[in-house]
């Protein structure tokens, strides 16, 4: 049964959802049209100029600093808006799902930001995107709460002067809405998400002293970056709130973003508020643009590159430089670990690793970080406190003495290390893992110890797409192949089918994961994102 708004160019394409009338109302929805009507023919034509670039990069095998915007870069004059209150301070930022367990969990866990994603760690199902805005709604309103049905226990929000600041990530660019059309077509993911949650939200937020803030994911370009800023400046016109109530944190998560990152907090400069600098995403853009570009650019096992790594190191030096060069925030990548609650050897090394990366980034300058559970927020706290102390952040260091050149960031050949077949069989175990349980409509999933999301999946598939293409030779004297592929994900499969016994086995969607990596992985024609085709098997 589909539910229709008054008003036939607009239409809900999906079974009611309880309460859905909150979050899908008719100004609501007629806010989202418009901007489906103003923008969408821009990011249809932006789409279209990353596959002319992509091109591009396949043919020269390089990247380099835009000249025609060289006068950005050198002009010394320029810096973002200052940053609000509320986000001053930043050192410790977890990340999550909209779920409404992580909801309440995620404002109550010390943490000065709360990425609230509606991107990567979200299977983007109607009901996850409808009851994720709901629940932001009931979180603005302190109308939410949560009880555990296995302990019975329950779970209430702290005072606001103790909670997260909520800075929500819409989904990319790439992605449209199937349950969403306007006008015959399918509304875009992003300004979906943003399109709900500034209308419901914008207003409350800046009467409680905050306001509407988000991070940008998969950004390719700061003409991306000016299509933002324009959604940014009409909405704000359109529901009457204040001109730069919006800021922005970009996610520097491709190759190409990262040689326009000044360009890009130029071109959200009123509404900007930072960049951070992730890790598998980026290795993911890596692979997907130089996938064909020679044995120079073969990634080794994804774990065993490390943001000490040349090309990371170079990059996240960058990234910091630039942000305090013109008044952002630099925000460090994720600790995705999960704590053990059964073995305390796994924690101890576990943490340490946590520990080391943590000091190195508040140690290079960084403003703030990421973490992925609630228990790691004191000891992220701990490395920044250490080196901030009653400071809300580090813009001061300015870095100057950082000079990065574009072979820098494309020098993944100066990695000693190699391609594994063990890196192989996780690639395998990992992407199946995921996507099975993408499919069911979980987005942030623990996997080995840690929470992995779909950028998990992405770089795993990349990586044995690449490896397949660039005919890599392990060191156990097999070649990466299709039928080698094919025979540890049947291997995988029957391991998974013994595992969790016959009837959980065929109760999941092992088969259909099996089938989609193996597509994603092993297709002579690269999909440019897993998601894609896996949206077209989400049911719901």
């Amino acid at each position: 049964m589909s539910a229709s708004v008054p008003s036939p160019a607009v239409v809900v394409d999906a079974d009611a959802l309880p309460r859905q009338e909150e979050v899908l109302t008719g100004e609501a929805l007629a806010f989202v049209a418009g901007l489906h009507r103003r923008f969408t023919p821009r990011r249809d034509e932006l789409l279209e100029r990353r596959a002319r670039r992509r091109a591009e990069i396949a043919r020269t095998a390089s990247l380099d600093f835009l000249a025609e915007t060289a006068a950005i870069r050198d002009d010394d004059t320029w810096r973002v808006a200052p940053c609000p209150e509320a986000l001053r301070d930043r050192r410790v930022e977890i990340t999550g799902p909209t779920d409404r367990r992580m909801t309440v969990n995620a404002l109550n866990s010390g943490a000065r930001v709360w990425l609230a994603d509606f991107e990567d760690a979200l299977s983007p199902t109607w009901e996850n995107v409808v009851t994720g805005q709901l629940n932001l709604i009931d979180a603005h309103t302190r109308n939410i709460d949560f009880t555990d049905a296995a302990s019975g226990r329950s779970y209430a929000l702290r005072p606001d002067e103790e909670l997260a600041t909520v800075v929500m990530r819409p989904r990319g660019w790439h992605l449209d809405e199937r349950h969403l059309e306007v006008d015959g077509e399918k509304v875009p993911g992003a300004l979906v998400d943003f399109g709900l949650y500034f209308f419901h939200n914008a207003r409350r937020l800046l009467e409680r002293g905050k306001g509407p803030y988000f991070y940008l994911p998969k950004l390719e370009s700061h003409l991306e970056a000016r299509l933002w800023n324009d959604v940014f400046v009409h909405a704000q016109d359109t529901l009457g709130v204040p001109q730069g109530s919006v800021r922005a944190t970009v996610l520097i998560e491709t190759i190409t973003a990262a040689f326009e990152m000044e360009e890009i907090l130029y071109e959200l400069r009123d509404h900007a508020s930072g960049l951070n600098a992730g890790r598998w995403d980026y290795l993911f853009s890596l692979v997907k643009n130089f996938r064909d570009c020679g044995a120079r650019f073969v990634l080794p096992d994804r774990n065993s590159v490390t943001m000490t790594a040349p090309f990371m190191r170079a990059y996240t030096e960058l990234l910091v430089r630039t942000c305090h060069r013109r008044g952002a925030h630099a925000i460090g990548g994720m600790a995705a670990f999960i704590p053990s609650r059964r073995d305390e050897e796994v924690n101890e090394v576990a943490l340490e690793k946590v520990r080391a990366d943590k000091d190195r980034e508040a140690g290079d300058g960084f403003d703030g970080s990421w973490v992925a559970h609630p228990d790691l927020v004191p000891l992220c706290e701990a490395s920044f406190d250490a080196v901030l102390g009653d400071r809300p952040h580090q813009k001061d260091r300015l870095r100057e003495e950082v000079d990065v050149a574009a072979a820098d960031l494309l020098a993944v050949d100066s990695l000693e290390v190699r391609p594994t077949y063990a890196g192989l069989v996780n690639a395998v175990r990992v992407g199946l893992r995921y996507i099975e349980a993408w499919l069911r409509g979980l987005g942030a999933v623990a996997i080995f110890n840690l929470m992995e999301d779909a950028a998990t999946a992405e770089i795993s598939r990349s990586q044995i797409w690449q490896w397949i293409n660039a005919g890599v030779e392990f060191e156990n004297g097999e070649k990466a192949t299709p039928e080698l592929t094919r025979r540890i994900a049947a291997e995988e499969l029957e391991n998974l089918r013994a595992e969790r016994g016959e009837e959980a086995f065929a109760a999941g969607h092992w088969q259909e994961a099996h089938d989609l990596l193996l597509k994603v992985a092993l297709d002579e024609e690269y999909e440019e994102f897993l998601t894609l085709p896996a949206y077209e098997r989400l049911a719901g």
